[in-house]
């Protein structure tokens, strides 16, 4: 069986071969320190995990590769950039978005490993109005995402993504303007969260409809992180996260495409909500040593297991990145038979890692190939 076959099989809820195992977005920081420079899909073949490809294009991320000087978008979201300090390991862009309506601002940190927002983009009730009628909706390019996913071939699945510094609505709203600021005005305004929601709901359906129809993703990303249940409490989730996750899911039903919800973080309080989102899959699984609160995973199969695949679960930090190769081989074990005994399970590392020794991915690769079905 392929590594396609297989992961596609597991997305399916059906037994593969044997347990699949890959990572979350391998970054270009371990590629680069730890992996001589090559690409995501070597550095799979390379480790011998069943490759995961994710497919991105810039669109206006905060997170995306920047230059000093001009950035622009359209006549009527004309974005400019200006690097406030140049250290490669804090480095301070600030970001100025000029619109018939008026200016938005925004600065964000990087180093080599990530970036961050330092001031977000959103400060005064009336600044999502500008973001309604004037920030653009970026198209795709359809014959790079042909090309990714030819070129990928049998050895793993391409993964996609919806339009935004996060795919959902509540996680990109917390980008734009501040996770502290968004959980307030739930209480504060709950009718301009409600509408915020709907403006990025409004843009992101817009993009399913036009840059994801008939493309041959094997699965889109949706959630993140600021919706797990170690940041807002489940009520929030019902009310903000939910109904706009639901919708998201069946627009890219409707264009043909798997989705899989995203919660790095808590996720033991939100098993009823995911099955009710009508996402294909869950992520990441992650236990309270990366910050998530799963403990016990056959409770989370109870739950899900039939309904929705389930991915992740390796702590991808005390285990795979500092544990021993025993320690390693033994929780792949105990994530397959916790995760995976009726299939329906991708074993993958929680999230982000940045030092894990490529001897280390590939003890977990083979301890992959002892768990048979």
């Amino acid at each position: 069986m392929t590594s396609k076959e297989r992961m596609l099989r597991a997305l399916n809820r059906e037994k593969p071969d044997r347990l699949p195992a890959t990572v979350h977005q391998w970054q270009d920081y371990h590629l680069a320190r730890y992996m001589g420079g090559m690409e995501a899909g070597a550095a799979f073949a390379a480790c011998g995990l069943d490759a995961s490809i994710q497919y991105w294009e810039p669109g206006g991320q905060f997170w995306a590769p920047y230059r000093d000087g001009a950035v622009a978008h359209t006549p009527e979201w004309r974005e400019t950039v200006v690097t406030v300090d140049a250290n490669p390991e804090e480095r301070r862009v600030r970001h100025r978005i000029e619109t018939p309506g008026g200016t938005l601002t925004y600065e964000t940190g990087s180093n080599p490993m990530t970036v961050w927002v330092t001031e977000p983009m959103i400060r005064r009730a009336e600044d999502i109005e500008l973001l309604r009628r004037y920030q653009p909706v970026p198209r795709l390019d359809r014959a790079r995402i042909r090309g990714a996913y030819d070129a990928l071939g049998d050895a793993g699945i391409l993964r996609g993504f919806v339009w935004g510094d996060q795919s959902g609505c509540w996680q990109h709203a917390c980008c734009l303007a501040g996770t502290e600021t968004m959980i307030l005005k739930t209480a504060d305004d709950p009718a301009w969260v409600h509408a915020f929601m709907r403006i990025l709901l409004e843009k992101k359906l817009e993009f399913i409809d036009q840059s994801l129809r008939g493309t041959p993703f094997d699965l889109i990303e949706t959630g993140g992180g600021a919706g797990s249940d170690t940041v807002i409490s489940p009520r929030l989730h019902a009310e903000y996260c939910l109904p706009y996750d639901r919708e998201l899911h069946r627009a890219l039903h409707a264009v043909g495409l798997r989705t899989t919800y995203h919660t790095c973080g808590g996720m033991m309080h939100l098993l009823d909500h995911i099955v009710a989102n009508e996402t294909d899959a869950s992520e990441t699984l992650s236990p309270p040593g990366v910050g998530g609160n799963v403990v016990d995973p056959g409770r989370v199969r109870q739950a899900l297991g039939g309904r929705v695949a389930l991915i992740g679960g390796m702590d991808q930090f005390n285990v795979l990145t500092t544990g021993s190769p025993e320690a390693i081989r033994s929780e792949v074990h105990r994530l397959f038979r916790g995760f995976g005994p009726e299939g329906g399970y991708i074993l993958s590392a929680c999230d982000h890692f940045f030092d894990a020794p490529p001897d280390h991915l590939r003890v977990m690769a083979e301890a992959a190939r002892e768990c048979v079905y």
